[in-house]
C-alpha cells in the first residue's frame, strides 16, 4: 500500500512562488507514474503535472507550462511541485498522486493512490 502525504501549501500574492511536497511511504510494484492534480469546489479534478519513474520524463497541463516544475528526490520518496508566477486561477486544493500507466501524461493519466491534499491560495 502506498501512502502519500502533502505539505507546503499556503497563501501567496499573484506573481509569487510556492513549492508543495509529497512524502511517499510504502513500496508498490504497481506504480511507475507520479503526479499532481488540483481541484476547486464545483469543478472536476484536473491533472497538473506528471513524472514517469521509468525514464524521468515529465508532462504538464497547458495552463501551467513554463511556470510549474515537477521533480523527485531520494529515489522517488519525495515528490515536489515548484510553482512560479502564480495567478489567482491557480487557487485550488493540490493533490499528490501515484499509480501505473502507459500514458503517464497530465490530462490523460488517472492514478490509483491519492494524498489528502494541500490548499494553495493566490490573491490578486
Amino acid at each position: 500500500q502506498v501512502q502519500l502525504v502533502e505539505s507546503g501549501g499556503g497563501s501567496v500574492q499573484a506573481g509569487g512562488s510556492l513549492r508543495v511536497s509529497c512524502g511517499v511511504y510504502g513500496y508498490s510494484y504497481n506504480t511507475n507514474c507520479m503526479g499532481w492534480f488540483r481541484q476547486v469546489p464545483g469543478k472536476e479534478r484536473e491533472g497538473v503535472a506528471t513524472i514517469n519513474d521509468d525514464d524521468g520524463s515529465t508532462s504538464y497541463a497547458d495552463s501551467v507550462k513554463g511556470r510549474f516544475a515537477i521533480s523527485q528526490w531520494n529515489s522517488g520518496n519525495t515528490l515536489y511541485l515548484q510553482m512560479n508566477s502564480l495567478q489567482p486561477e491557480d487557487t485550488a486544493m493540490y493533490y499528490c498522486a501515484a499509480g501505473r500507466g502507459n500514458d503517464c501524461y497530465a490530462g490523460s493519466w488517472w492514478p490509483s493512490y491519492w494524498g489528502q491534499g494541500t490548499q494553495v491560495t493566490v490573491s490578486s
